[in-house]
């Protein structure tokens, strides 16, 4: 074995998740194996989402893998950081390398070299693995040179020139699927859910500048595989696996109109007929785009807004019109198709009347689901530059991660709790009234719970320090 790649992420440590159960394979690494076995590299993929960490920990003792490369991202990096300093803690793997990858790793590099890890990939990791792996198998010195890598020297990060990004990403390989077991994520939504679903992916990068997104694997470009590429996996994962749904990861899956009619006409030609859901912008929507998505077999399209505050949105330099936003969302249930959006409330100079319009905003439009957080910085985001002077200590690196910062925010804290609470409860008994069950106990319990969390927001805003 020249490399054991696995990450940090157990179902089973993870409450919220077992609500949802919507679990997805780890397409990161799945690409950096297969890039890696394309290249003739022996490599092991070690999945613990439906393991445990005590069985991640036997099954390395048992392998004693030359080089472990981990995958890093907001909700898994203290078990990262875990898994990191048992390594060196362990006498029988000392001679282990570890290698850290993933989009947290970028913008926290002191913190992950500082903390057992070897080297750390900065940006994609396919070619930076497999140059690094060649050079740490060959005992060649200079890897300490290879582009895209950063790594210690007398306790300071050197941080390597980047690597220049995959332009034609038909030359990677399919995700490494059969590393793992496929079978446990399709069962779990089918149980669930009572359809199964894979995740795909098309392109790398956005061109968009939204000031809360990081962009620290992919960066802000735009590569996207060819329609004919995309067709030929989504045929063989339909033979292989047979999915009920596929999920395209996509940060914009309809951001080129010319792809995406591309992809309709080979799919159409091979008469391969795909349902799924998709993220997009309503700027890269129109009525002719909802007809393709439509024929395509799109059945719900996750509409990006974050606020129903045209104010909001332009801090955000979200570049959208909260008004399209609406439209859209109405037009691709026009068309049949389930709308989706994100919302993040206590955006840096949101106020209550900002929160109000985001109300307003979604009792207008109805989507059928919304998805709703509390603004945090992620380090190396705009967002978290702007704040700069404002951000509050989170506390140990190493046990928290980006999603516990906060910041000097218009309200307290508390308050966007129950802001949340109240958007959420208000839009579900808008949606109850629309449908003449205004009166019925769970929508009276709905409106009760929006008041009491209306309640909540008073006494935090008037009260609260």
């Amino acid at each position: 074995m020249d490399i054991l790649l696995t990450h940090g992420y157990c179902l089973a440590d993870d409450p919220r998740e077992q609500k949802i159960m919507k679990p997805y394979p780890p397409l990161g690494i799945l690409y950096v194996s297969a890039y890696l076995k394309q290249q003739g590299f022996y490599v092991d993929v070690l999945d613990t989402t439906f393991s445990s960490f005590d069985a991640q920990k036997a099954y390395i003792l048992e392998k004693m893998p030359p080089v472990i490369g981990l995958y890093a991202n907001l909700m898994t990096k203290p078990r990262i950081v875990e898994i990191m300093k048992w390594i060196r803690n362990e006498p029988s793997l000392q001679g282990t390398r570890i290698l850290v990858g993933g989009p947290d790793v970028t913008h926290n590099l002191e913190g992950y070299l500082g903390h057992g890890a070897d080297a750390a990939v900065v940006g994609e990791g396919e070619e930076t693995a497999a140059a690094l792996l060649a050079a740490w198998r060959s005992n060649d010195t200079g890897w300490c040179s290879l582009p895209g890598i950063a790594w210690m020297k007398d306790g300071k990060v050197v941080r390597n020139p980047a690597r220049e990004k995959v332009r034609n990403l038909d030359v990677l390989p399919y995700p490494d699927r059969e590393s793992v077991d496929m079978q446990a994520y399709l069962n779990t939504w089918k149980h669930h859910h009572g359809h199964s679903a894979m995740s795909v992916s098309t392109q790398r990068g956005c061109p968009y500048t939204c000031k809360w997104c990081s962009t620290a694997v992919y960066g802000q470009s735009y590569r996207r595989r060819s329609p004919a590429h995309v067709a030929d996996e989504l045929a063989y994962l339909s033979e292989r696996f047979a999915p009920d749904t596929f999920w395209f990861v996509d940060d914009v899956f309809t951001v080129s109109y010319r792809w995406l009619a591309s992809l309709a006409e080979e799919l159409s030609s091979r008469r391969l007929k795909v349902k799924f859901e998709c993220i997009t912008r309503a700027d890269r929507m129109n009525e002719e785009v909802l007809g393709i998505l439509k024929a395509m077999g799109c059945f719900r399209i996750w509409i990006g807004a974050e606020s129903g505050s045209q104010d909001v949105i332009d801090a955000m330099d979200r570049r959208v019109d909260v008004l399209h936003v609406r439209d859209m969302i109405r037009a691709a249930r026009r068309h049949g198709i389930e709308a989706g959006t994100f919302i993040m409330l206590g955006y840096p100079g949101e106020t209550e009347a900002d929160i109000r319009e985001t109300v307003r905003h979604l009792k207008s439009s109805l989507p059928d689901q919304f998805t709703i957080t509390v603004a945090y910085p992620i380090r190396g985001t705009s967002m978290h530059r702007e704040l700069d002077g404002k951000v509050l200590a989170s506390g140990d690196w190493a046990t928290t991660t980006d999603r516990d910062l906060d910041f000097i925010r218009t309200y307290q804290r508390k308050y966007y709790d129950f802001a949340v609470r109240h958007v959420v409860n208000e839009v579900e008994w808008e949606k109850a009234r629309k449908q003449g069950h205004a009166l019925r106990p769970y929508a009276i319990k709905k409106r009760l719970a929006s008041g009491a969390a209306r309640l909540g927001m008073w006494y935090y805003k008037t009260y609260g320090k």
